[in-house]
């Protein structure tokens, strides 16, 4: 699964992105709905839901319920059995103990795969403000990805800054393809960042960038590659 581009233009309830401080953290704080990404990325979204989880780590009672009926109220009155499966269900199925996490990879490889997000996202915000022609005020790229193993990794992916107001900034079809195509790739993948993200117990990362820091050239090599730019809202 690719990851996901989040901004008020790629979910169908954009107010709840609306924040009073950045970086903003959404997974677990918020409710969203994606456009697009099709029903695995719906369904992964979904499994974020606490009560969902503990309904799927539940299912077996539901089901030996409807098996053996003469047991239904039993296996209802059973808290501490249902308790016991939940914990197991969170903490060994879909997480990772703190003796396991530093076993995922070493400490210079985690260095190094933040080494590599910090640049690449410096690279992607450079080229993102040279395209709008932004050339003042701070912006954020903000990579979150969900604390859950053993599943497919869900990484949101937005640029926010705190100028003017804090929030999540909109984003056209050509800025989100440059993200896309110069965050990760077949040698750098979300699944090698869920990787060190595990390890370190850290899932959200955010990278900040002067726009004061464009160059000319940069800015003349943003506007060879796509339409003139336009500023960053206020």
């Amino acid at each position: 699964m690719s990851a996901f581009i989040l901004s008020p233009d790629t979910v169908w309830n954009p107010k709840a992105l609306e924040t009073g401080s950045v970086p903003r953290r959404v997974l677990h704080r918020i409710a969203f709905l994606p456009k697009g990404g099709g029903l695995g990325l719906i369904a992964r979204v979904i499994m974020e839901n606490e009560p969902l989880r503990y309904f799927i780590a539940l299912s077996p009672f539901v089901v030996a319920m409807f098996i053996w009926r003469d047991l239904a109220l039993p296996i209802s009155q059973a808290p501490v059995a249902m308790i016991i499966v939940i914990g197991f269900f969170e903490m060994k199925v879909l997480r990772v103990s703190p003796e396991k996490r530093k076993t995922l990879m070493d400490e210079d490889e985690a260095a190094r795969v933040l080494d590599t997000l910090n640049y690449r996202a410096r690279r992607v915000l450079t080229k993102f403000a040279a395209h709008r022609g932004q050339t003042s005020g701070e912006i954020i790229l903000v990579i979150e990805q969900s604390e859950l193993a053993h599943v497919t990794p869900l990484t949101l992916v937005s640029v926010q800054t705190r100028e003017g107001k804090p929030r999540i900034l909109p984003l056209d079809e050509q800025e989100r393809a440059l993200i896309k195509d110069a965050l990760f790739d077949e040698t750098f993948t979300e699944r090698l960042l869920h990787r060190a993200n595990l390890r370190e117990d850290e899932y959200l990362r955010a990278v900040s960038f002067d726009a004061r820091g464009v160059s000319g050239h940069t800015q003349l090599a943003a506007l060879l590659d796509g339409p003139a730019p336009q500023e960053a809202p206020a």
